[in-house]
């Protein structure tokens, strides 16, 4: 996953503050950072991180004038080390998810997606919150009263707007061969979650935060870079303008 910094003051003096913020790395790869507006800062490699690279963020930021008159205070290093590589790839169009860890494919499940008009995004999406049961309300992102469910099993979001890939108990013969959601990717569940052998609780259990899903096939475009933390979604040359 890219890691993102944000700021509650909007930045009108972007240089000095990326100048105060270094990153090292071993094994040594150059990361460099791109603005989302005036108050979000994202780092990435131009490639995924390697498994097992070690990363130190430094924050110099006292002192540092963000914006006329309102001047940093955080002085800070954050030491994180990167996971095992996983990237699960779903085809729209075939309705099935491919797990690949490591470079190696180690399941493969039926699924479905959003169905016309509802398309899933297309793209590389990382995983930033992992749930084992929620609400899903569709009030909550603009369909409202299409569907509100208190108990959504193993939900894992992909999107800031609402996109999941979760478990599904309700879905009938869809998974694997027709998209019937409203733009999440649905696997096979129970109600309760508490079946540990369906797709939706082994994707679950075998996932992290950072961990990247890619949708491709759907008739829908490729989600914002932005929506997430989705900067894999732009080029090199995009991402160090």
């Amino acid at each position: 996953m890219p890691f993102s910094i944000r700021f509650t003051r909007g930045i009108t003096h972007p240089a000095d503050v990326e100048k105060a913020i270094t990153i090292k790395t071993e094994p040594a790869v150059e990361v460099r950072g791109h603005w989302f507006g005036n108050d979000r800062l994202d780092f990435r490699p131009q490639e995924y991180w390697k498994p097992g690279t070690k990363v130190t963020v430094n924050l110099n930021l006292d002192g540092v004038e963000g914006r006329p008159g309102v001047y940093g205070t955080q002085v800070r290093t954050v030491n994180f080390t990167i996971g095992r590589s996983q990237v699960s790839t779903v085809d729209a169009k075939t309705h099935e998810m491919v797990v690949r860890r490591d470079g190696n494919v180690v399941k493969t499940l039926p699924a479905t997606t959003g169905k016309p008009g509802y398309d899933t995004w297309n793209g590389q999406m990382v995983i930033s919150e992992r749930l084992v049961v929620t609400r899903m309300n569709g009030e909550t992102v603009g369909y409202g009263g299409e569907y509100d469910i208190k108990d959504v099993p193993h939900a894992q979001r992909l999107t800031d707007s609402g996109t999941f890939i979760h478990g599904n108990y309700w879905g009938g013969d869809a998974f694997g061969n027709y998209n019937a959601s409203h733009g999440c990717v649905g696997l096979r569940d129970v109600r309760g979650g508490y079946d540990g052998s369906v797709p939706a609780a082994w994707f679950y259990n075998n996932s992290m935060i950072g961990d990247v899903v890619i949708v491709k096939n759907s008739d829908d475009r490729t989600v914002e870079p932005d929506n997430g933390l989705n900067g894999w979604n732009m080029s090199w040359d995009e991402w160090i303008k």
